[in-house]
Parts: structure tokens; sequence; C-alpha cells
């Protein structure tokens, strides 16, 4: 069976790539815009084509032999001395739930955005950009070696720039874009390091043969933690993690589907993936671990407190998809790899779920953002509501959603770190009470008390092709929780532990405070909020910590100081003088070329001699 599905393993990222080629290509054809049908038939349908391919693999294979793996090698890519490397594929289970996730998704994301960007201009540019997005994100997945993964991670870079700056007539849509491809190019760049160290000590770039000799090189080996660190700099690059975090709450300048596809199934979900893929590596180092855990556990606060404040809607969930990719490096960072994976894969249904729900609310509301223009809007989008709420309450982990359960496994699991009590544990606990608060303040501004501005104008645009994928995200938002993929044989970890009632007890109800208190805040939602002064730490967290600010004085106000200097006429004057100094000596030296042959062998001749008459002196 095996044998029989390999060939086929190269369709799966294949099938959206030729999408995207054959959207690029159409004009060549027509020499105009081809119909939006034809733009979305093969968009849509490259995906869809793929995700049946994945599920036909899996029920056909995985389900009946967990420990299975696929693996087949294309071509040579490279062979450059002991570099040798194929452009091969390998899927086991970890592979698999992913390829899941980015297929399933990818395609309800893109059967969403076939009515959603109905009337752009760029329908078919965006489709061409969603395909190479989900195409590269597949490459990324199924790599059997690192520098193949590579290219796959800069492709997720590449196409979220364009993506985030599709509508680049807004110059601040280009600024975003740039901002989102320059910040995860810092952690490129320690990831690209980590593989050159990687190979100077091992001798390959293969995931599988690196994970093997990791696991036999001695603890805490100073090249192995170094390593791991240098692609833990990668990771929080790409999943915006402390301190790269800020380039996420910024790409909201996208199209609402892009968002989706970008929190839910591709680009963010990179680092948790990579970390989870090269366990073995970090489990040889405690110091790797440990600042795994830490930058989760500190994403994960700082993230929180600044979606609670936040009055743009899509702001809000980027800040809270920050958080829970900080749930999963905690998880990661606490030993918890099937939980961490498990996480992913519910935050994929529910997130997805509710950025296009906010997605229906923006197009209702004519693009209007601003919770504080909106409320009361449970009456007039009762279905969009109804989404909603499912995606509120399974991201705020209550009790049989989907995130429920996965969040259960990792703070369990955080229970046992240490023994115990501990900070990693409090620090989930802490987060699930602030994810509860920040849900629902979420849901009662947008849907509950009186009528906002734009509520008055509000006009319901979920059509058939939108209202489909809503549906089945609600479900898997609802039920995903019973799709626990069958982990435990790729990590070798044993499952966890029963915990004293009380601790989880504490985990189901910080969730349930945290909507109480929300509750109790913006039911209502009649008080202009928006027009009170904040306080100092409500800008604070608003800010996103101050990152931005101090960013901007650490790294570019040196950079447009030297610019302005250099417009400073005493420094025109001086390279004024420098072209002058130059050009005079191009003169001088421009006589020298006369056109006479016999200047061309007596100078030859002079400098000959006085060459000879050197190499006898020295």
């Amino acid at each position: 069976m095996q044998d029989f599905f390999a060939p086929f393993l190269a369709w799966i990222p294949l099938l959206p790539l030729l999408g995207f080629v054959l959207l690029i290509a159409l004009p060549l054809f027509h020499r105009r815009e081809p119909p939006e049908a034809v733009s979305a038939v093969v968009g849509v349908g490259s995906v869809c084509l793929s995700a049946l391919l994945t599920l036909l693999i899996m029920w056909t294979l995985f389900l009946n032999n967990p420990s299975a793996v696929l693996q087949v090698s294309l071509w040579q890519w490279l062979k450059v001395g002991a570099l040798q490397l194929g452009f091969d594929f390998y899927l086991d289970w970890l592979g698999m739930a992913m390829l899941l996730v980015v297929t399933g998704v990818g395609f309800l994301i893109h059967l969403y955005s076939a009515g959603y960007m109905h009337g752009d201009d760029g329908y078919r540019r965006y489709f061409a950009y969603l395909n190479l997005f989900v195409g590269a994100m597949l490459i990324l997945v199924m790599a059997d070696n690192l520098l193949l993964l590579y290219l796959g991670w800069e492709g997720v870079g590449l196409c979220s720039y364009l993506l985030i700056g599709f509508w680049y007539r807004n110059p601040a849509n280009g600024d975003a874009a740039r901002k989102a491809f320059i910040v995860t190019r810092i952690g490129d760049t320690a990831m690209l390091l980590g593989l050159i160290l990687l190979f100077s000590q091992f001798g390959t770039l293969s995931i599988r043969a690196l994970n093997t000799a990791a696991a036999s090189v001695p603890a805490n080996n100073l090249t192995v933690t170094l390593a791991a660190l240098l692609l833990l700099g990668g990771a929080v690059g790409k999943s915006a993690q402390l301190p790269l975090q800020t380039w996420l709450p910024d790409a909201m300048a996208g199209p609402t589907p892009v968002s989706a596809l970008i929190h839910a199934a591709t680009m963010v979900t990179a680092g948790v993936y990579l970390i989870a893929r090269m366990h073995p590596l970090f489990n040889a180092s405690e110091t790797a671990m440990s600042a795994v855990g830490i930058v989760g556990a500190l994403t994960l606060l700082l993230a929180g407190f600044s979606a609670m404040v936040q009055s743009d809607i899509k702001r809000v969930l980027a800040y809270s998809t920050i958080s829970q990719i900080g749930y999963m490096f905690l998880a990661l960072g606490v030993g918890a790899w099937t939980g961490a994976i498990f996480h992913l894969m519910t935050h994929a249904f529910f997130k997805a779920l509710l950025f296009l729900s906010a997605g229906s609310v923006i197009l209702s509301l004519h693009h209007e953002q601003s919770l504080f223009s909106m409320g009361g809007l449970r009456r007039k989008l009762p279905f969009t509501f109804g989404c909603f709420a499912i995606g509120c309450a399974s991201l705020a982990a209550l009790p049989f959603t989907a995130g429920f359960y996965s969040k259960d496994q990792i703070l369990l699991k955080a229970w046992e770190y240490q023994g115990g009590f501990n900070g990693i544990w409090f620090t989930g606990i802490l987060g699930a009470l602030i994810t509860g608060f920040y849900s629902f303040r979420l849901l009662f501004l947008v849907f509950f008390g009186n009528d906002g501005p734009a509520s008055a104008r509000c006009k319901d645009a979920n059509n058939g092709v939108m209202t489909l994928p809503l549906s089945v995200l609600a479900v898997l938002a609802l039920f995903g929780g019973l799709l626990t993929p069958p982990l435990q044989r790729i990590f070798t970890q044993a499952p966890a532990g029963h915990a004293p009632l009380w601790v989880e007890g504490v985990a189901i109800a910080a969730p349930i405070l945290g909507l109480a208190l929300a509750w109790l805040l913006f039911r209502h939602n009649t008080s202009p909020m928006e027009s009170r002064n904040k306080s100092a730490l409500e800008k604070l967290w608003f800010s996103g910590w101050g990152f931005d600010w101090f960013y901007h004085r650490l790294l570019v106000q040196p950079l447009t100081s030297l610019a302005r200097i250099n417009r400073n006429d005493i420094l025109n004057s001086i390279y004024n003088g420098t072209a002058l100094i130059c050009r005079q000596f191009h003169n001088l030296l421009s006589t020298s070329q006369n056109g006479l042959i016999r200047w061309y062998m007596a100078s030859f001749t002079c400098g000959a001699i006085i060459f000879l008459a050197l190499l006898v002196v020295l």
C-alpha cells in the first residue's frame, strides 16, 4: 500500500502550484482578464483536489497503520562536495496532521474567498497568490531535508508579503507588507545560520539523520544548543513570537481571508511545526527547551493583554493568534509535543472560523472594522453571530468545544512540568482567563447591546459560497476535539498523567471567569468607550507593549537620520569634490590611450622590466 501511494505524494503540493502557474498564464492566451468563475474554479479546484488526495491517503493508509511513512525522491537537487540533497518528500503522522490542516482549512478559505472577493479588480491575481501560498506551505511540511524545508519557508514569506500588500494602492498596506517581510527575515537569517551550523557539525541536512544524530550526542552539547536556539530564532520570526511579534497585527492590512490563511493554516504555524519536527534536537538541550517555554509563556501573556484593549476587530484576532501560538510554544517547551500539534489543529478550526465570520461582519458593514461602531448585530446577522459565538467559545476553551480538549492537554502537561505547581502552569491558567475575557469582550461589543453607527447600515453580505465554509468550520470548532491525531509514536511521549481534581477545576473555571467578567463589563455595549481617556497601562497594552516604538527609535530613526545627513549641503560639497577629483584623474589617465601601437609596446616593455626587477630584488 505504501509503495502504491508514494508516487502520488508529490501531487499534493504540485496541484496548487499548477493552479498558480495556470492562473498566471491565463491572460497570455486571452490577452484579458478571465471571468471570475474561471479563476475561482482553478484556484479553489486545485486546492480541493490536493485536500481530497490527502484525505484518501490518510483514510486508506494512515488510519489503519499509524506507524506508516511515505517517502518519494523526485530528483537530485544539489550535489556540492559533501552536501548532497534530493528534492525528496517524507510523510508520517505529524506531516499528515499538518497536511490535513493546510489543505482542508486552506480549501475552505479558498472557497469562502470566491464569494468574499467577488468584484475585486485583482481576483485572478488573488487566487494565484493564494495557490502559491498553499503550495509553498505543503513543500515546507513534506520536506525530507532542512534546505527543502527552508525553500518552502521562504516561499510562505514571499506569499505573505504579496498578500498582505495585495491592495497595494494604499501606501499603508505596502508598509505593512514590507514590515512583515523584513521582520521575518531576521528570524530567517538566524535559521539559515542554524542550518549551516548543523551541516558543519553533522555533515547532513536530512531531517531524519539529524534527529538520529542529535539523540545520540551528550546532553546540553554546546553546538546542539546553539543550533537549536538558532532554529528557535527562525520559528520566533515566522510564528510572530516575542520579540519578533510586531509584524502580525499590521498584517491585517490584507483581505480578511488572507488573514485567516496566515493565522490558521500556513505561515504562523510553520514555527511550531519546525520545532516539533526537530524535537530530538531540542530534547538534547535543556537550555533550548527552557527558551522555547519561556518565549511561549511571555508571548502568551503579553499578546493576551494587548488583545483585551484593541478596538479593531481584526487586530483583536491578530493578538489572539500571537497569544495562542504562545500556548503552543509553551507546550513544546514542557515537552507536550502532541498537545502542541493538537492545539495547532483545533486553533486552525476556530481561528479560521473567527476570521471568516469577521470578514462577513466587515463586508456587511461596508468594510467598517471598529468595534465601537458595531453592536446589536446578532439580530441582523444571526447566522454570522452563531458562527462567531462558536468560534469565541472554542477560542476560550469552554468545556466540550474543540479548543477545550487541546488546551487541557497542554495545561495538564504544564502541571506535570517540574512535578506540580510552577510558573509555566500558572502562566497557562492566567492566559486561559485572559483569553476568555477578550474572546467574549469581542463577541459582546460586536453582537450585543445597542446598534452602533455602522450597524444601522448593515446588510447581510453572506452568500451560499461563504456560508458553506463557515458551517463546516463551526462544526469542526465544536467537535474537532474528537479528531486527536495519534502522534504518540512520532514523539515517543508518554500520555499525560492525572492531576489533582482541583487542578482540572481551575483549568475549567479560568475561561468561564473571563467570560463572566466580559459579560459584566460589555454585555450592554452602551458607552462610547473609544472616546474616554485610556490609562497609561491601557495605552501600553494597546500599542503592543511599545515594541514598535522601541524598534523605531533603535533601528529606524538612526537610518533615517543618516539619510537626512546625506542630503546635507556640506556632504554634497564633499561628494561633488570627490567626483571632480575622480574626473581629473580619469582625464589624466585617458591621455595614455592615444591609439599609437609603438606607445603601447613601449609601455608594456617598461612595465615588464620593472616587474622583473622587483622579482629579482624581492
